[in-house]
């Protein structure tokens, strides 16, 4: 497994008269911390561009426990469970001061140029072996 941690603040700008941040942004904050995550792994998402290779998101999840509010500093944990295939998920939870607040996931797919899924490039999978053992590995002909 490989985990990432990510801190941003609630802005003003992303919460609604009550001070409480708005849904949607919480897909935003999943978005830094995934970004993090690949940083962290040593495959910028932009040097995954750059070869010909893209992520989309193809399902995401939120379950809000409780609310994150305006000038909370959230802590977000970001989880690769699976040594990824062509599909992969990322899982997230996100903490006020401790407090376990929402937990998430984002699937996705890498895909060619042409959005035709393909593989994971070498690079990625050789920097990845070292956090997956063979035995906890998946088929990466998937």
């Amino acid at each position: 497994m490989i985990s990432a941690k990510s801190i941003i603040r609630v802005r003003y700008a992303e919460t609604d008269m009550m001070g409480i941040a708005y849904y949607g942004n919480y897909f935003t904050w999943f978005e830094v911390a995934r970004i993090r995550l690949l940083d962290d792994l040593g495959t910028p998402y932009r040097e995954l561009e750059e070869q010909g290779f893209r992520l989309p998101v193809l399902e995401t999840k939120a379950e809000y426990k409780q609310p994150a509010r305006f000038d909370d500093e959230v802590e977000i944990k970001t989880f690769l469970k699976e040594m990824p295939t062509v599909r992969f998920t990322i899982d997230y939870e996100l903490y006020v001061e401790s407090k376990l607040i929402t937990t998430g996931y984002t699937s996705h797919a890498f895909t060619n140029l042409e959005g035709q899924p393909t593989k994971p490039p070498e690079i990625f999978k050789t920097r990845l072996n070292k956090y997956f053992p063979p035995k906890d590995r998946q088929l990466n002909d998937a």
